[in-house]
């Protein structure tokens, strides 16, 4: 018997998954290492995946 496949997230279609990137700021400190700073993606907050648009359909109104 095969593996079920479960669900997997959703992708984040403005940073392709890739949430959290270092800028330079340009030059470098008094040790020698360069200036940055952390930018997130403003979509996903980043987390690089995001939630489904809208709740999957339940049966109402249903009686077993």
């Amino acid at each position: 018997m095969t593996d079920r496949i479960t669900a997997t997230a959703r992708i984040c279609s403005n940073c392709d998954g890739f949430p959290t990137v270092r800028v330079t700021l340009g030059g470098r400190d008094r040790r020698g290492h360069l200036r940055t700073i952390s930018a997130h993606c403003p979509a996903c907050h980043g987390t690089g995946a995001r939630p489904t648009r809208r709740p999957l359909p339940t049966l109402t109104g249903v009686s077993a």
